[in-house]
């Protein structure tokens, strides 16, 4: 398998299951916590995407701000997401291994091979996504399977 088709892979993977969250948050009696980080997913992946395309400049966006409507959730993580389709789609394997450079900490330069900028969106969502997870059990709700071997492979 191609490195951007595995990248591909796990960003729908994570697209699918943070859908059921989605779900699952309208169903919640107070799903504050839960909109905050599903809105700090669609600001990480807004924020990574224009810090590689802006440098040297150092992005503006914020990770944790705005905090969107929890109608409109669904609406902006696409919005989030398309980029990184489109680029994964774009970029050749040989591509997705160079470094890119950003401002990060302290406003100082660094660089990664991009890979490892997809693979940290989609680490950092499933963290985030274990958190809210809890916020639901919480609040007396039985959260969605969405382990990752139980949601891609059926029995047979």
């Amino acid at each position: 398998m191609q490195l951007n088709q595995y990248l591909t892979d796990t960003f729908l993977f994570n697209d699918k299951a943070n859908k059921m969250l989605l779900e699952k948050m309208q169903q919640m009696p107070d799903p504050s916590e839960c909109i905050k980080h599903f809105s700090h997913l669609i600001n990480c992946q807004f924020k990574w995407m224009d810090r590689i395309m802006i440098y040297p400049a150092t992005s503006a966006l914020d990770w944790w701000n705005p905090v969107y409507p929890m109608d409109e959730l669904a609406s902006y993580w696409d919005k989030s997401l398309q980029p990184w389709l489109d680029l994964l789609g774009e970029k050749s394997e040989v591509e997705l291994l160079e470094n890119v450079v950003w401002i990060g900490v302290g406003n100082k330069p660094y660089t990664s091979p991009l890979k490892d900028l997809a693979l940290q969106l989609n680490y950092h969502s499933i963290h985030h996504r274990a958190q809210m997870q809890l916020f639901i059990r919480q609040q007396g709700l039985t959260p969605d399977f969405v382990d990752y071997i139980g949601t891609v492979y059926k029995p047979i």
